[in-house]
């Protein structure tokens, strides 16, 4: 049950609450189609990472599947690409909580948040189990009283606008929900955590993205239908914009501090996975070893969680919260191609779903990197260029 929490919880952290905007702004109403679309393509993920870690109960997730199925440099793209997409998470999570707890300051807010969090994680205080199930159960309280509380006034926020951006604007949609379906990850790089990985992951990342997903589907009909498209596009605080729309003004608070501490609560254990992340590809010579250093103290990957910190720092003080949700998207969703690759390769003796899904999942990956905003694939495939010249150059000088 730890391992279904940590996942669950990491998929409703901030994302439910900040992912809804983007997608109507690409989507419109056909939001909703865009929430199928990433469903999809996530449970196609999921079995494929499920399939892996069966076989390969590693810590690492797919940068331990694909070095192992399909060599080192797949697994440093896999790699590289969940450290730069939860390195966006990270920016949006905490833009999403000041947006939510401090609006009108959220630049300055989201910064202080960072460092604030990053030195807690360097001291060694990360998110227990214990603690993601208190957190997951305040945000589950506050998603379904949410829920009920906006059901009656679901119609009023205007007619619908069924595909203003075409099918292109759907998929562009779905490549951003998938920003908030993408949590189970977490569950895939427990290999060493839990007892009896082989067969607790699978479970466990199954039982969470259904959970997540009628939750998402509740949500996005609720945020859709008190606010409209329209309206819902330019929320920066959608969840807390559609309760005081939906006549309960007094009970807005509620929604922003559950926004809060579920967005604290996920930033605080992406520092911490992104940090060990980082330190694992450090030992492996794929990242520089400056950041393999762990603090004599503390025992924590100190060098790789500083680092980590000032780049979200300077992120959160740069762009906007679609800008690295596009970004963080378009990370993950290689790492998913690789895994979907990887799980390709397992034969029948290893295999607990058929390589359609595989497939399906591959392709549904690429598509809907390719279909994000403009700047977040250009950035994107930018950041990748630079990870793996950097990582020719440094094998070349080690030779």
């Amino acid at each position: 049950m730890d391992a279904t929490a940590i996942g669950l919880g990491s998929m409703l952290g901030a994302g439910v609450f900040a992912v809804f905007a983007p997608a109507a702004a690409a989507a419109g109403s056909g939001l909703l189609l865009s929430l199928v679309i990433a469903g999809f393509i996530a449970y196609c993920n999921a079995t494929s990472s499920a399939q892996l870690a069966a076989v390969h109960p590693a810590s690492g997730g797919t940068y331990v599947y694909g070095r192992a199925r399909l060599g080192h440099w797949w697994g440093f793209t896999a790699g590289w690409g969940f450290v730069i997409g939860k390195t966006a998470s990270c920016a949006a999570m905490a833009l999403t909580f000041a947006a939510y707890a401090a609006p009108g300051f959220e630049r300055p807010a989201a910064a202080l948040a960072v460092a604030a969090l990053a030195a807690v994680n360097c001291v060694g205080i990360t998110r227990t189990a214990q603690l993601t199930r208190a957190l997951l159960v305040v945000v589950l309280l506050v998603l379904v009283g949410f829920a009920a509380l906006s059901a009656p006034a679901a119609g009023t926020g205007g007619p619908p606008d069924w595909l203003p951006h075409g099918p292109l604007g759907v998929l562009q949609a779905a490549g951003l929900l998938f920003f908030a379906f993408a949590g189970y990850a977490r569950i895939a790089t427990l290999g060493e955590e839990v007892r009896d990985p082989a067969r607790t992951i699978p479970r466990a990342i199954l039982l969470a993205l259904p959970i997540a997903a009628v939750v998402y589907v509740g949500v996005g009909l609720a945020v859709l239908g008190v606010l409209g498209p329209h309206e819902l596009a330019t929320s920066t605080a959608p969840l807390a914009d559609a309760l005081t729309a939906a006549g309960h003004p007094g009970l807005a608070p509620v929604v922003r501090f559950g926004a809060a501490t579920a967005s604290l609560g996920a930033l605080l254990a992406l520092i911490a996975g992104v940090g060990r992340t980082g330190l694992a590809m450090a030992r492996e010579g794929d990242l520089p070893r400056f950041l393999a250093a762990v603090h004599p103290r503390f025992q924590v990957p100190h060098h790789a969680e500083l680092t980590l910190a000032a780049v979200v720092i300077a992120l959160v003080l740069t762009t906007d919260l679609r800008g690295v949700i596009g970004f963080s998207s378009f990370g993950v969703l290689v790492y998913y191609a690789i895994a979907n690759a990887s799980a390709f390769t397992q034969p029948a003796s290893e295999r607990r779903w058929p390589k359609a899904l595989n497939v399906a999942g591959l392709t549904g990956c690429l598509l809907l990197a390719a279909t994000l905003p403009w700047t977040s694939v250009a950035v994107g495939l930018g950041v990748f260029a630079i990870g793996l010249v950097g990582r020719l150059v440094s094998r070349a000088r080690a030779a």
